[in-house]
């Protein structure tokens, strides 16, 4: 995919931030689009069909945390990478962020060049050759289409963020191994992507509400796997 085929919405409530960030992007060739609450930038999410969308948490009208879980929730927009970008670093900010369904959280403030090549790090997924592996897999009563991200367990369809499928898909390629913490931040989220500690701890608690408690197990200390 070609950069100026990319299309990034900036959510924010400061007009500098929306300015500098658009500026620096948009000279790289992205198509960018601004919003400056959430209610506008759920909205424009919508209608303009982002590959990427950052944005802050704290803004009027609707944070981005409730945003973010929109976004998530609504056809199409299931896969977008969201990456939050603010001045609020605490832990129980970010895993606030990583809960409701973001890919990534970059704290304030961040030079603009160092934050182009964050950009880029992220959206470098769209611009992998797809491996040749089955596109629907099933494993027990769980179906995985890998190409429409969707899982359909026991009859019912299940939508999950694109981290929470990715990590699923892992687990699942190969039942009872135990995938080591440091492989899955590594195929899942990257080398160039850095995350809290938590962030994998989240996204299982996520997966046990939505799949079933007795399909991961935690190995202390060293990681998780999928179970039947």
């Amino acid at each position: 995919m070609k950069t100026k085929d990319i299309k990034i919405l900036l959510v924010d409530d400061e007009p500098d931030i929306l300015e500098i960030v658009g500026y620096n992007l948009s000279a790289e060739g992205y198509e960018v689009f601004t919003a400056k609450n959430g209610v506008e930038g759920v909205a424009k999410a919508k209608k303009k069909q982002p590959h990427l969308i950052i944005m802050d948490v704290m803004m009027p009208e609707m944070d981005g945390i409730e945003a973010c879980e929109m976004i998530r929730n609504t056809p199409g927009l299931e896969n977008t990478i969201i990456a939050f970008l603010t001045a609020r670093g605490e832990d129980y900010s970010q895993v606030a962020g990583f809960d409701a369904g973001a890919d990534d959280y970059i704290t304030k403030p961040i030079k603009p060049k160092v934050l182009v090549s964050k950009v880029k790090a992220l959206l470098r997924r769209l611009k992998e050759e797809k491996k040749e592996v089955d596109e629907i897999v099933k494993v027990g009563n769980i179906v995985i289409n890998r190409e429409e991200y969707k899982i359909v367990n026991d009859g019912e369809e299940i939508v999950l963020p694109r981290k929470e499928f990715e990590l699923l898909s892992l687990l699942t390629s190969k039942p009872n191994k135990v995938f080591k913490r440091e492989v899955i931040l590594d195929k899942v989220w990257g080398n160039e992507v850095v995350v809290g500690g938590r962030t994998i701890d989240v996204h299982i608690r996520k997966l046990r509400e939505k799949i079933g408690d007795d399909h991961f197990k935690t190995v202390k200390g060293v990681g998780y796997k999928f179970v039947l």
